[in-house]
């Protein structure tokens, strides 16, 4: 097993006023060259929105690109015609393929917006763009990895091109559980977004995180009350 530890006072860091940004890998002018991807996952942004504020009409193109709102809504506008707002307890995903243009603004003059967003190179280059939102159940995430993306469209949770799996969990001071790789190959990256956990004997703290490989299985165990993210990505 092979692991790589990234503390959340490591991170880039970029407060524009309305946006306030910490990056877990490079991105727009913050660059580590230690930390440009971890396999197929390639930004991992934290960001805070200034009520009313948010990113005007913006291009992608051949990037998955996933968003899970942590406080607050934000409202999304793209050129295929989608216009919908996400809020917490929902998860969303576009895959920008051959090309998209999309605004992002947290609809609420009067409350900051929280997100995470993410985004994984995809195993298809040039697809059709496409827009998906789902509400997540969140009574499924307690002392459970609840799954919330995969590489099926038809299984729970939203889908993309790559075969990644995400799970939210919230974990009860001192319950633990083993989760298995779903492809052979694959690696484990766990953010950890509230409270202790402890991963091999890896302390995380909150927004903490830690990428594993070469392990067929991972076990977390909760020090205290805990949420965090789990995402199996390839790592080539």
């Amino acid at each position: 097993m092979k692991t790589i530890i990234h503390k959340s006072n490591e991170r880039g860091h970029a407060n524009h006023g309305w946006l306030d940004a910490y990056h877990s890998f490079s991105f727009a002018s913050w660059f580590n060259p230690e930390k440009v991807h971890f396999g197929v996952l390639r930004v991992l942004n934290d960001d805070t929105i200034a009520g009313g504020m948010g990113f005007g009409m913006h291009p992608h193109d051949n990037m998955e690109i996933i968003t899970i709102p942590l406080e607050g809504a934000l409202a999304h506008k793209d050129s295929m015609g989608n216009s919908a707002t996400i809020e917490t307890g929902d998860i969303q995903v576009m895959s920008a393929g051959t090309g998209v243009m999309h605004s992002e603004f947290n609809p609420n003059h009067d409350k900051q917006t929280k997100l995470f967003q993410i985004w994984l190179f995809p195993n298809k280059q040039n697809v059709t763009p496409r827009y998906q939102q789902i509400t997540l159940d969140k009574g499924l995430e307690k002392n459970n990895f609840a799954q919330i993306l995969s590489p099926n469209p038809e299984d729970i949770g939203v889908w993309i091109h790559q075969d990644a799996w995400f799970y939210l969990s919230n974990f009860d001071k001192d319950f633990s559980k083993k989760l298995n790789l779903k492809k052979e190959g694959n690696g484990f990256y766990i953010m950890n977004i509230e409270g202790e956990i402890d991963i091999s004997g890896t302390i995380l703290g909150k927004r903490d995180a830690i990428g594993i490989w070469e392990t067929p299985e991972i076990e977390i165990k909760a020090n205290s009350n805990a949420k965090f993210l789990v995402m199996e990505i390839p790592m080539e």
